[in-house]
């Protein structure tokens, strides 16, 4: 028999057990979608710097990839975990997300390709360092060193500015990724 003080470690032992099982599953969620989105990045970074022609079609296929690879990963996960990581409110918010961004880029400010390039990975940044606030301070390091780098970019790298994001951004988030896989 236990008494009460002792029913009441355990249950603080599981609680403690339980959140850390939650905040590893979703690190390892995140990581598989954070590596995804750093390759698809990087990609299109690297088009628009070797073939800056073909940017705005490669940019709308990082957004599709990247939207219909997060849905893929949630099917795939929920087959293996029963857990829910994609319902209809984050597609909504996802897209409502893009639509915001779009207005703001294309309605109220007409930006410059470099600006372009400098908004986007910002925008993304600050979405990751507010999840920080509730998933983990990992997210808010990688959100705010990921903003940093982008705006040095933006300020002191000259024409090679897309293969600075290339790196930057696509591969920050891919390093991201593994390293939340490895935390």
């Amino acid at each position: 028999m236990i008494d009460s003080k002792q029913a009441g470690e355990a249950l603080l032992e599981i609680n403690d057990i339980s959140h850390r099982v939650r905040q590893s599953f979703i690190y390892d969620v995140s990581s598989q979608m954070t590596i995804l989105w750093g390759v698809l990045v990087l990609g299109g970074n690297l088009v628009t710097y070797f073939t800056p022609r073909y940017a705005d079609y490669a940019w709308m296929a990082v957004y599709v990839l990247g939207i219909s690879g997060w849905f893929l990963l949630g099917v795939v996960g929920y087959a293996k975990t029963r857990v829910h990581t994609f319902d209809i409110r984050m597609l909504a918010a996802i897209l409502l997300f893009f639509a915001f961004g779009f207005f703001v880029t294309g309605v109220l400010g007409h930006f410059t390709p470099r600006q372009l390039g400098t908004f986007w990975p910002l925008y993304f940044m600050l979405v990751y360092a507010v999840a920080g606030l509730w998933f983990g301070m990992a997210f808010v390091a990688i959100g705010v060193a990921i903003a940093a780098l982008t705006l040095v970019g933006y300020f002191f790298i000259g024409e090679a500015f897309p293969l600075w994001m290339a790196f930057v951004n696509g591969g920050g988030l891919v390093l991201s990724g593994l390293w939340m896989r490895w935390s």
